[in-house]
């Protein structure tokens, strides 16, 4: 199971890493969902961010991790219960996991670009 989420989280990544800067025509394919985690590919360059405000579901206690390739330091903020934080330092591969206890619209969002990334329906 881990090879297969491996080789799916590489392939987001290579997608991504590919990704137009424009939001019109940049894939929205920076999400691997397997049964046991949501993973979201993030990438920070040249002051663009990918992806941008990106939907996406998932369930109560799920774990969620987050994979940053980053040309900058930042800051990743979970608005959930409980809220979490984590630092971004320039570097690829970053992963930042967590989950989220209590259903609702949850953001994540990059404090100094001052961009959401992504937006989660977290259901019961």
């Amino acid at each position: 199971m881990a090879t297969v989420r491996a080789l799916v989280l590489l392939g987001v990544l290579l997608m991504t890493g590919c990704a137009s800067s424009d939001p019109a025509t940049a894939p929205s394919t920076a999400v691997a969902r397997d049964s046991d985690s949501l993973v979201v590919a993030v990438r920070i360059a040249a002051g663009s961010v990918s992806p941008a405000d990106v939907r996406l579901e998932t369930r109560v206690g799920r774990p969620i991790e987050i994979v940053v390739d980053s040309d900058t330091d930042d800051e990743l903020h979970v608005h959930a219960t409980p809220e979490h934080t984590f630092p971004i330092t320039p570097g690829n591969g970053q992963r930042f996991r967590f989950t989220v206890d209590v259903p609702g619209r949850v953001e994540i969002e990059l404090h100094y670009a001052r961009r959401t990334v992504a937006t989660l329906l977290v259901r019961g």
